[in-house]
């Protein structure tokens, strides 16, 4: 089963070469943001359970846009990942992992990413089966060199770096052999979301959907 999911994850991983990382504060912005991420090429979404909406912000991307991916993130305990999987998440991202949440994540159908920030915790998700990861916080972390360094060591591992990275700096991660994709939270611009800009979202998940070109 659990090769299964990941053969699932790493099919999602690679719609596009970044996965938007948002934050839902208005239920009435899911849904037209998630189209313009569509629209501009960036189908896998990652709606972080940050606010009261997130879950109800899944459900509505998951039941009214076409094309949509939507996963979610900051994923922390068991309970967490079975009502996402109820709201219709696809898969599910974790800052970090936890014996428990790793533990449910073997039962549970939906597909984890979890987080690894040092050669340790990925070696021991690499021994649960998880050969794809999230590298978190990227930046603070140790970035596009920490990533080099592991690529020889730690073959088998493909990163999904998020936190700190932006658009210039995203084709640095990009290059590395073990980095499948790269998270993004600048898709989503507070003011954009506020005016409603939904071309302006399509704009920047365009310029960002190019860096794969």
């Amino acid at each position: 089963m659990t090769e299964h999911k990941q053969q699932r994850l790493r099919e999602i991983l690679a719609l596009a070469p970044v996965v938007p990382v948002v934050v839902v504060d208005d239920l009435t912005h899911a849904v037209p943001m998630a189209r313009a991420l569509v629209a501009g090429g960036l189908p896998a979404i990652e709606v972080t359970l940050r606010t009261p909406v997130a879950l109800a912000a899944i459900s509505a991307i998951a039941g009214e846009v076409e094309g949509a991916v939507v996963g979610v993130g900051t994923v922390l305990d068991a309970e967490q990942l079975a009502v996402a999987r109820r709201a219709g998440a696809h898969f599910a991202v974790s800052p970090g992992v936890s014996p428990k949440l790793l533990d449910a994540a073997a039962d549970d159908p939906l597909p984890l990413l979890p987080g690894a920030a040092t050669a340790s915790e990925a070696m021991h998700l690499l021994e649960r089966g998880y050969g794809l990861q999230k590298f978190f916080p990227a930046v603070p972390a140790g970035g596009v060199k920490l990533l080099s360094a592991w690529a020889s060591p730690l073959p088998q591992i493909r990163f999904c770096p998020t936190g700190g990275i932006s658009l210039s700096t995203a084709p640095e991660f990009l290059a590395l052999p073990n980095v499948v994709c790269v998270g993004g939270s600048w898709l989503t611009p507070k003011e954009r979301l506020a005016t409603g800009d939904w071309a302006g979202i399509e704009t920047l998940a365009r310029a960002a959907n190019a860096l794969r070109a």
